[in-house]
């Protein structure tokens, strides 16, 4: 039987494969918006750890740092988002791993997500972002395309 050709989006042969932690942190229970952005990911060649829900922030540094990822991509609907990035970004300064990629997406207001990129965060995306905006995101080496 003849392979199938795949329909995935690969990307090109030349560019890193970046490695990036999706995850919902919190008591928020609405992953459905994480794991289509994981998997949007994972179709365009990123190598994607899905953590899970109701992480803590000190879990996703933990799993950050032992899958030795590039980038963590952080959703929140909770309204929590001012307590719980700013104590990821912590906890990756503590750990001498500020140089993991900090992203998040969901519920946040723009007043909001203008401080938490002061904080270093690289980029919120908000309700209705495409999902092609978020792998080119990712794919340009976490930088706007």
């Amino acid at each position: 039987m003849p392979a199938q050709a795949s329909t995935r989006k690969q990307a090109p042969e030349t560019a890193k494969r970046w490695r990036v932690l999706t995850a919902k942190v919190g008591l928020d229970g609405h992953d459905r918006g994480v794991k289509v952005v994981s998997r949007a990911l994972r179709d365009a060649g990123v190598e994607v750890i899905y953590a899970g829900l109701r992480q803590t922030p000190e879990m996703v540094v933990e799993a950050a740092i032992q899958e030795d990822v590039d980038a963590i991509g952080v959703s929140l609907h909770s309204g929590a988002h001012m307590t719980l990035i700013p104590r990821i970004l912590e906890l990756l300064k503590e750990r001498n791993a500020s140089d993991i990629v900090v992203f998040g997406g969901g519920i946040i207001p723009q007043d909001d997500a203008d401080a938490l990129k002061k904080m270093g965060v690289v980029e919120i995306f908000g309700p209705g972002t495409s999902l092609q905006a978020i792998i080119d995101f990712v794919n340009h080496g976490f930088k706007a395309a």
